[in-house]
């Protein structure tokens, strides 16, 4: 059983506008802001990395992972890479990822597309189209008379009006986009199949790496101020957290200073020599390919683009997929746990009522051990209290029109009543708490989940009876088994993370071994987390430690408790939910959630 004079814990596992599509009510799950730093530099450093990685690289597979994503899997140089291109509303981009994302049984209609015109495809050429956000993407590719021709995939980074179309180069005609553009949204340019490719509207801006001294001065107005915002009306590519960094460089009051700090930056960018990096300021990040001495915060360099990029972007978008996913599961959970948190409040004061109840038993003892003394019609009796130390006299109301022995067993009832009561209270309250442990618990896991696990959660809380079965779901024949995440610390040591409380069972109780290691945020709500070996260092016992804390409720918190414990002192009562379980002879680690160590460890287990 249970060590000697411990305890042994239990736990169950589990105002801005929305944008287009996005449901209000999303606020379960802190949103992560990133100030939108994708300029021109920044898609020139992508372009010119994406050169060298790709061009001559053959198009193996195309995925479509979710509404505005897309995912080129090319062999090039004898590695595989993966190419993201994405025209989400909030994170759009386009980079190499090492990403590993869920991807839906049945393809939507422009990946098939993209598949019957690009799969097998050589990458001929990748350019920007001057100094905008606006990328090509060439594939040599042969049509359906086995010609070969040119395929061109534009991609356009224009915040909430990001798109990915495929084009006809030679034609100029649209095959389709990840986001058509009908004439009632824009009467100047319609982005559907068989209409003429438009490029969006320009800005005529200078060219900021071909201008000269002379001119420099002349296009800026030195007595307006505001240099920085002058700069991003006057030159293409430039955003106007790069503009401020000029600035700052600048100093106040030269214009020679001025030129020297553009002119600085401009011959890096045209060089190719770029600083990758972000700041993390006051919950904001922000990004550039110049190096931001300017801003104060946590700072991060990157030896490429893509993988500032990955940091910047990594899990955000399928967060905010998951988010819209689960919309109606996150505001079901919210409000159970409400009705609970009341349920709760409500049942104490019945409870405290139900206190008085020894008092009526006493009453009703000493109305009978006095009976002789109480006569018909008496409104109240005076007697000795010999329950009490001091046997002080009582005074015990009576109902005149019941006999002495009425009057007794009018008390004992409600003291039966009473005590009946307070035992259901005690009984609902316990039930009110666990199921707000429960709902908590779940409500953690979406924080966590893949777009796939939201359906095992889902599926989970139609087990447990909080949600209806869907009519329209189709049944599964056989159920696949959970798949838990699988990590790699630095030692080389699997460890094993349960995203849900379906997940955190199987994990528990069916694949590891009795003497793995098993971890657990300390009183919050998270996933199991299990080091499969018996013999590891220090290194993979944090490691596990900060991947049990990452994915819990504490995910944003610091000096989080870990508990750790071998699996066979883990142990699921019967009848209990799925995730909830008992265990001692446990040890307590502090640890800090850390995002950049988890990213190590994924990809360390993708390297494998």
């Amino acid at each position: 059983m249970y060590r000697k004079h411990q305890r042994p814990r239990t736990f169950s596992d589990g105002q801005e506008k929305p944008l287009p599509g996005e449901a209000p009510g999303l606020a379960a799950f802190p949103k992560e802001v990133v100030f939108m730093s994708f300029d021109g530099l920044v898609t020139r450093a992508v372009v010119h990395e994406l050169q060298d990685a790709l061009t001559g690289g053959r198009v193996t597979k195309i995925y479509q992972p979710g509404e505005y994503e897309l995912l080129f899997h090319i062999r090039s140089q004898g590695e595989t890479h993966r190419l993201i291109l994405s025209a989400h509303p909030a994170y759009p981009r386009f980079h190499l990822t090492r990403e590993r994302t869920d991807n839906p049984k049945e393809p939507p209609m422009f990946c098939m597309l993209l598949r019957k015109h690009l799969e097998g495809g050589i990458i001929h050429r990748v350019e920007q189209v001057e100094m905008d956000r606006i990328v090509h993407v060439d594939i040599r590719t042969r049509n359906e008379l086995g010609d070969e021709v040119i395929r061109r995939l534009v991609v356009e980074i224009m915040g909430r009006h990001s798109n990915v179309i495929l084009i006809d180069p030679e034609a100029e005609t649209v095959f389709d986009a990840v986001r058509r553009v009908t004439p009632s949204v824009s009467q100047y340019r319609q982005v559907v199949p068989g209409a003429r490719y438009r490029r969006p509207p320009e800005q005529k801006k200078r060219h900021p790496l071909f201008i000269d001294r002379q001119t420099f001065f002349k296009v800026l107005d030195f007595n307006r101020g505001r240099m920085d915002k002058q700069l991003v009306e006057r030159f293409a590519g430039l955003g106007p957290l790069v503009a401020r960094e000029i600035v700052h460089r600048a100093g106040i009051g030269s214009r020679d200073r001025l030129w020297e700090a553009f002119s600085g930056v401009m011959s890096d960018i045209q060089n190719h020599r770029y600083h990758p990096n972000q700041v993390v300021q006051e919950g904001k990040t922000l990004f550039s390919v110049v190096e931001l001495t300017h801003l104060d915060g946590k700072r991060t360099s990157f030896p490429s683009v893509s993988g500032c990029l990955e940091a910047v972007f990594a899990g955000k978008a399928e967060r905010d997929r998951v988010r819209q996913q689960a919309q109606d599961l996150i505001r079901k959970l919210k409000n159970e746990i409400a009705k609970n948190e009341k349920k709760i409040e409500v049942l104490k004061r019945e409870a405290q009522e139900a206190e008085e109840a020894n008092t009526y038993r006493i009453w009703g003892e000493l109305l009978t051990a006095y009976m002789h003394e109480v006569k018909s019609g008496d409104e109240a009796v005076t007697v000795i209290n010999y329950y009490e130390p001091d046997a002080p006299p009582v005074t015990i109301p009576l109902e005149p029109h019941l006999s002495p022995s009425e009057n007794a067993q009018r008390f004992f009832k409600k003291y039966n009543k009473l005590k009946a009561a307070q035992k259901w209270s005690e009984e609902q309250i316990a039930k009110a708490r666990s199921d707000i442990q429960y709902l908590e618990s779940v409500l953690a896991s979406l924080e966590n989940a893949s777009p796939s696990e939201v359906a095992q959660i889902r599926e989970e809380l139609e087990e447990e009876g909080w949600l209806r079965p869907s009519p329209a779901a189709p049944r599964k024949k056989k159920k696949e088994p959970p798949k838990p995440a699988v990590y790699r610390s630095s030692e080389g040591i699997p460890i094993l993370v349960g995203k849900n409380n379906k997940q955190n069972d199987y994990l528990t109780h069916r694949l590891s071994s009795a003497t793995d290691t098993w971890l657990h945020t300390k009183e919050i709500p998270g996933s199991h987390t299990v080091i499969r070996s018996n013999r590891f260092g220090e290194t993979t016992l944090r490691e596990a430690a900060i991947l049990a804390a990452y994915f819990s409720k504490a995910r944003r918190s610091s000096q989080v408790p870990v508990d750790y414990t071998l699996v066979k002192h883990v142990r699921k009562p019967a009848g209990a939910r799925p995730g909830f379980v008992i265990y001692d002879h446990q040890k307590t680690l502090y640890v800090t959630p850390d995002e950049d160590v988890v990213r190590r460890l994924e990809e360390r287990r993708d390297s494998e």
